[in-house]
């Protein structure tokens, strides 16, 4: 199984590409999807409206047609902007035992160990048995955008996979659960005015205040339970505003104001409930206004969300996982993936683990341990050799 590649030499090409989410990434699919024909690999790209982005799906035949294991990984990453780097973001150095470069961790690690498994996977004289996909999707860093396409895509086709593996940094702990999210704006609407007349008038930012106080108070009383102590992880449903836009001049009562907020839900909890419980108090609180001001309004859309991921942990998918990593527990993350959505809305059971720490990732001079990138293609390498054993999957 042994072919003339470098999984450093792929991640440093990959690094190279300034592929942050406001950015294209096509130029870097391009390369992928040369370099994947060049080891006799198809694929297929998924590209945007305005084609400056795309998803990638990539298939290595099995002797059976279908099911098999889809490796799935994101090519975007977070910007370097306002972050003190001390080494060139879009350069891969490699220095103690690291890889140094943004998007080392998060996640394109993963990804050119991927590529790496797919290449071996062609090249085995021992052939498969059943398929080996990739799937590289765009957008992720922003909300889970770009895969959807990709899902789209999968839902059309007759045949799936029998597994995902989303290769998140987790340390190569096989993670089985991550919250869902609901995006929300709320626009609050009130009546301009001179403010030396205010009472006169309805100001919206203080409707505003008064709806994220109120999103205050449902985030209390849902971490009561938990009574309130700090902990390393948080393993209740959350609440946050985190972007407020109103006003003019200080001179003016405002008459519009907006507040982007979002659901981040544990499995338990149903974030559609929760959001119905938000939108009705604040419908009450404009109509409080409305007998004095009838044009006081609020409206809400909502402009991302991704379900949560909940695996169970006596699976045959996890078992699987668990028997190439030699893991005996499992763990939960903090962030959302794609593996959410291809568990809730293609039934395909979903795992995530790949090689590197969050603890690295968003951060300047992120970067991933070469022991990690090692131990990484060594669970691959075992993914392999299940694969093409007749009865190893």
């Amino acid at each position: 199984m042994e072919i003339a590649v470098s999984t450093r030499d792929l991640l440093k090409r990959l690094i190279g590409f300034d592929t942050v989410s406001r950015n294209p990434n096509r130029e870097l699919m391009d390369f992928v999807r040369t370099w994947l024909a060049e080891q006799g690999i198809e694929s297929l790209l998924i590209p945007d409206e305005s084609g400056g982005k795309a998803n990638l799906y990539a298939t290595v035949p099995g002797v059976a047609t279908d099911g098999g294991i889809m490796l799935s990984g994101h090519t975007d990453v977070v910007p370097i902007d306002g972050q003190d780097w001390t080494l060139p973001a879009f350069e891969l150095t490699e220095r103690d035992g690291r890889y140094y470069g943004r998007g080392t961790a998060d996640m394109k690690g993963f990804v050119a160990c991927a590529m790496t498994a797919m290449a071996k996977a062609r090249a085995s004289e021992n052939p498969l048995q059943v398929p080996l996909h990739l799937a590289l999707s765009y957008d992720e860093e922003i909300g889970c955008v770009g895969v959807r396409s990709l899902v789209e895509h999968l839902s059309n086709q007759s045949i799936r996979p029998r597994l995902c593996l989303v290769g998140e940094p987790t340390e190569l702990s096989v993670a089985i659960r991550h919250k869902g999210k609901r995006g929300v704006r709320a626009t609050f609407i009130g009546r301009e005015g001179h403010s030396a007349l205010a009472p006169h008038n309805l100001n919206a930012i203080h409707l505003a205040c008064d709806f994220i106080a109120h999103l205050r108070e449902v985030q209390e009383q849902l971490a009561a339970p938990y009574g309130g102590q700090e902990q390393d992880k948080v393993p209740y449903t959350t609440v946050h505003a985190g972007l407020i836009n109103g006003g003019t001049a200080l001179n003016i009562v405002p008459n519009r104001c907006t507040v982007a907020f979002e659901i981040r839900n544990v499995a338990e909890d149903d974030p559609d409930e929760l959001l119905h419980r938000i939108q009705t108090h604040a419908r009450e609180l404009v109509a409080r206004e409305q007998a004095r001001i009838p044009e006081a309004a609020v409206s809400f859309e909502l402009f991302n969300e991704y379900p949560g991921l909940a695996t169970p942990e006596d699976s045959w998918a996890v078992e699987f996982v668990k028997s190439l990593t030699g893991a005996n527990d499992c763990s939960e993350v903090a962030f959302g993936t794609e593996a959410g959505m291809f568990s809730s809305r293609l039934d395909i059971p979903s795992v995530v683990c790949g090689p590197g720490s969050m603890d690295q990732g968003h951060k300047p001079d992120e970067f991933i341990s070469i022991e990690q990138m090692r131990l990484c293609e060594a669970m691959l390498d075992r993914l392999l050799a299940r694969l093409c054993n007749p009865g190893g999957l």
